[in-house]
């Protein structure tokens, strides 16, 4: 059990989730309270639901610092942002990826009892299209849109914490599982094979993607949260690629039918980053090998979920 600081009257530390109702910060919710914190959050709009909740919009500074000196946390995991990558509004995505990691960092470290762990959720997309067959993290960053863009520029706002603040700086590659939107395109498949959908319109086809199950992201996050080693950057992946060819014929293997893939030129973006795979093993000698999720399983949990909502 981690070293309890603050603390309730449980004597349980403090765990502060930025995008507590997100997907990633629902399952991190769970994986954390089970190691023996209690959780606070804040969530996006008035959807605020329980006592430990706080409903904030990270750009507005005034209120997130009432919400940090309140629960006075002990770890923090800053989840909440724009992670759609073909998100509309350019300027919504910097204002909450730049901006609002900014002024959270700045009101935890205004705080007396500054915490002992700081963890940041970047973005493997910072890597952009690289002919490097499997990227570390010392790969240079070529983000090649937006989105990309904006989880760099975050990152160089955080060095300017480092000095005060014990940021763990973590760039996730793509992972899926129970509850992430149907925006995102394994759901979005997922999804036509639960309702027995006869086609399915996709981007290209030939896209190769590193894919991690969420509850080995969340395993991460939590043990980096206990280790705190700070100033470090990891690569939060399983080191293997998938095409989109590949993972429709999982899909088709646990769904027992063959769906008509139909290519849709509007789903090809522009600056499509072509392959993506992470290499792991900076993050394994800080933290352990985690038990290892493979790909067709994650499909089964989602394609056999009786509920898909967090």
């Amino acid at each position: 059990m981690p070293m309890a600081t603050h603390s309730d009257p449980a004597g349980k530390p403090r765990a502060l989730i930025t995008g507590l109702r997100g997907f990633t910060g629902h399952i991190l919710s769970l994986e954390l309270q089970a190691a023996g914190y209690q959780v606070f959050g804040t969530v996006h709009g008035t959807d605020a639901r329980g006592p430990d909740t706080y409903a904030v919009d990270l750009c507005d500074r005034l209120r997130l610092n009432e919400v940090i000196s309140e629960v006075q946390p002990d770890v923090v995991a800053h989840l909440a942002a724009i992670s759609f990558v073909a998100h509309g509004d350019a300027e919504a995505i910097y204002r909450v990826n730049v901006l609002g990691t900014r002024h959270l960092l700045e009101s935890l470290a205004s705080l007396e009892k500054r915490p002992r762990a700081v963890l940041l959720a970047s973005s493997a997309n910072i890597y952009g299209n690289t002919r490097t067959e499997i990227i570390s993290e010392l790969e240079p960053a070529m983000p090649a849109n937006d989105y990309g863009v904006s989880k760099l520029a975050m990152e160089h706002v955080a060095r300017l914490w480092m000095d005060q603040l014990p940021i763990i700086i973590t760039r996730p590659f793509n992972y899926t599982g129970v509850g992430q939107p149907e925006n995102f395109l394994l759901p979005k498949i997922v999804s036509h094979f639960r309702r027995k959908a006869r086609h399915i319109e996709l981007g290209n086809l030939d896209v190769a993607r590193d894919f991690s199950d969420v509850r080995m992201v969340a395993k991460a996050y939590a043990r980096l949260l206990e280790l705190a080693p700070a100033g470090q950057t990891f690569n939060i992946c399983s080191g293997t690629c998938y095409t989109l060819r590949q993972i429709i014929h999982m899909a088709e293997t646990l769904a027992g039918y063959e769906i008509d893939v139909r290519v849709n030129p509007a789903f090809v973006r522009a600056n499509e980053v072509h392959k993506l795979m992470g290499d792991p093993s900076k993050l394994q000698q800080y933290i352990g090998k985690l038990p290892s999720i493979p790909l067709q399983d994650t499909l089964a949990w989602m394609l056999n979920a009786e509920s898909v909502s967090v």
